[in-house]
């Protein structure tokens, strides 16, 4: 569940990058797909979750192919329209694992 502010809002999504297969996925994209991930990023970084869910741009989907070591659900996230990542939620955290820029790929375990 989010947390909230002292307003009662929902607080922003906090990102987690230091995931290694993220690191060196990340390491290796060209410069157009940087700055397209770290567009993406930022977008997120100024979301909550229920504008995550809602988001059809973001399109965040359940990968039903595997879960995490702990049984942990995975989701896809759009970057663009064919590059893609894979993440989980923990708590208020978004924890990014791998970078797809081959669509496909992200959805084999």
């Amino acid at each position: 569940m989010s947390k909230k502010s002292s307003k009662g809002e929902e607080q922003h999504i906090e990102l987690d990058l230091n995931n290694p297969q993220f690191q060196l996925a990340l390491f290796n994209l060209e410069k157009s797909q940087i700055l397209a991930l770290i567009g993406a990023l930022a977008k997120i970084a100024q979301m909550n979750w229920s504008q995550i869910y809602r988001d059809s741009g973001l399109k965040w989907e359940l990968i039903y192919s595997y879960k995490g070591p702990k049984g942990e659900s995975r989701y896809s996230l759009r970057i663009t329209k064919g590059f893609r990542a894979v993440a989980f939620r923990d708590g208020n955290w978004m924890r990014l694992l791998t970078l797809h820029p081959d669509h496909d790929s992200t959805y084999r375990g």
